[in-house]
């Protein structure tokens, strides 16, 4: 990134703000930050709508509270997977490239976790 004529670098958090407001600009309504427990480790107890990962992810759990979610994510170099109510889900869609840069949503709905790689 160029500031004031020089060259910084970017983080990966400043990449996950960039594509939250990009989101927001793009026509999504509402999108809220969730924060990992341990890094890159995110657990959502309840809550439902439009969330960012605020960090790259390695695993995500939705507990049994959330019901309906899309959740915007970069994966982790080391990637594991979504979890429901504490159990290991296979998802469906897009295979999840987890190179620390690229843009996925997983949606969760009933009970099922599906992918998709998203373009902006």
């Amino acid at each position: 990134m160029i500031n004031s004529n020089r060259v910084v670098s970017v983080t990966r958090t400043d990449l996950i703000s960039l594509y939250a407001t990009m989101l927001v600009a793009d026509g999504v309504s509402s999108i809220a930050k969730v924060s990992a427990g341990n890094p890159g480790e995110f657990v959502v107890a309840s809550g439902s709508g439009n969330k960012i990962a605020d960090e790259p992810v390695k695993s995500f759990d939705f507990a049994s509270g959330v019901s309906s979610m899309t959740l915007y994510f970069v994966p982790a170099f080391d990637f594991e997977g979504f979890k429901v109510a504490g159990v290991d889900v296979t998802t469906s869609g897009a295979d999840v490239d987890p190179d620390s840069a690229t843009l996925y949503t997983a949606t969760l709905s009933s009970g099922s976790v599906t992918i998709a790689k998203i373009g902006l």
